[in-house]
């Protein structure tokens, strides 16, 4: 059988897989904080036909090898963390990160679980009891409870949680929002409702405050856009299409090709 219906079956596969990377980055574009996925590719191993070196004649031998290659695979889907497009709001308890160095400091969320959870989404909100959740209605961490008579929230930049509260002047401080960061955010697992667990391959959560030691500002009213950007997406798109369609064209050719050799005693 012809080796290149599987090295070009193994180039549709890939291009499936691209196509599903690039519909679910534009299916996102409006989702707060996402980040969006970048497949790579390596090409598989090679069956060698002819090493090289191997001798022809006396003092001569073959400078190159004949090798043939068998086709494609995936190997990683990279998130890139490029900072999104920071847009204002109405809602005092929407926040954004605004990163010096890209999209790489987190917000911490306790899950129903225990466990720790980061997100780059800052639309958060306050729950029956006076808690800060996300939407989902899982708790801050470090936890924050707000009174019952607050009338006003402020935070600052560097993630200090002040109430006004009835007959008061002058806020009064009831929390701190710290952030984390990671040596390898790219291998953090997604986990889906906008958050990210931590893996050996990202590396421990670096825990800091924000605006020192290169950890973000924080921006109350604001929340971050995702970074998918539509043009480049649909070139993106338009390209894995043909990539897609080459290698279908690849596989009929070959098809032809063998019929060709069994019509031969005809």
């Amino acid at each position: 059988m012809m080796r290149s219906l599987y090295t070009a079956a193994s180039g549709m596969l890939t291009e499936q897989l691209n196509t599903d990377i690039i519909s679910h980055n534009l299916a996102n574009v409006n989702t707060t904080g996402y980040k969006k996925h970048r497949p790579n590719f390596q090409d598989l191993f090679y069956q060698t036909l002819q090493e090289a070196g191997t001798p022809v004649t006396q003092g001569a031998s073959i400078p190159v090898p004949l090798q043939v290659g068998l086709g494609v695979r995936p190997v990683a889907n990279l998130k890139l963390f490029m900072q999104g497009n920071l847009i204002q709001t109405d809602h005092k308890l929407d926040l954004a990160i605004a990163d010096n160095i890209g999209g790489t400091s987190f917000f911490q969320i306790r899950l129903p679980n225990g466990d720790i959870a980061y997100t780059r989404d800052g639309s958060f909100k306050i729950d029956k009891d006076g808690s800060m959740v996300t939407s989902n209605g899982y708790f801050f961490e470090p936890a924050i409870t707000f009174p019952d008579n607050t009338l006003d929230i402020v935070i600052t930049e560097d993630g200090v949680v002040s109430v006004k509260l009835p007959n008061q002047t002058d806020p009064q401080e009831i929390g701190q929002i710290n952030l984390v960061r990671f040596i390898n955010p790219a291998g953090l697992d997604n986990i889906g409702d906008n958050l990210y667990v931590e893996t050996a391959a990202s590396g421990p959560a670096i825990e800091g405050q924000p605006t020192l030691d290169g950890f973000g500002q924080v921006k109350q009213r604001f929340l971050e856009q995702s970074n998918v950007q539509v043009v480049e997406e649909m070139v993106n798109l338009i390209v894995a299409q043909r990539a897609y369609e080459v290698s279908s064209k690849a596989i009929q050719t070959s098809d032809d090709m063998l019929g060709v050799a069994n019509n031969l005693k005809r």
